[in-house]
């Protein structure tokens, strides 16, 4: 599967400047970038935002170092947990389909003012891999 257009073009969705040096660091286990992704609300309730239902897409990138899971829309950390935080034993991330990674968990796990679920969903090539390694970590 081909990287989004976004990313083909203007580079929309690598992973921010301000964090590949701590990336590095680290040691990564497994990236992609420039991948087409979503973020679904089911019955959230947030400051000043209440949603039924909503998707919003984006390019983006997901990274798996030795210390954590991170994932980025655009530049934007949307995922930022170790792989030892009470956080990620919240997340359930599970393969949809061969080329999708779908990682699901109640929005108050981030945000104590949040409420409801959130998924995201990741389509990369690289999805069961993924899926391998972020439950090899859970274990």
């Amino acid at each position: 599967m081909s990287k989004s257009l976004l990313y083909r073009i203007l580079g929309i969705g690598k992973i921010p400047k301000e964090a590949v040096a701590q990336i590095q660091k680290e040691g990564v286990v497994l990236q992609e970038e420039g991948i087409g992704g979503s973020v679904t609300f089911r019955n959230f309730r947030g400051p000043g935002r209440r949603h039924g239902w909503k998707r919003t897409w984006f390019t983006g990138s997901i990274v798996l170092t030795r210390e954590h899971f991170l994932a980025f829309a655009y530049s934007r950390t949307i995922i930022g947990v170790s792989w030892v935080d009470d956080k990620f034993k919240a997340l359930k991330c599970s393969l949809e389909s061969n080329d999708l990674l779908c990682v699901e968990f109640d929005a108050a796990t981030f945000n104590d003012d949040w409420s409801g679920d959130m998924e995201m969903r990741f389509r990369t090539p690289l999805a069961a891999r993924f899926v391998e390694v972020i439950n090899r970590n859970a274990a």
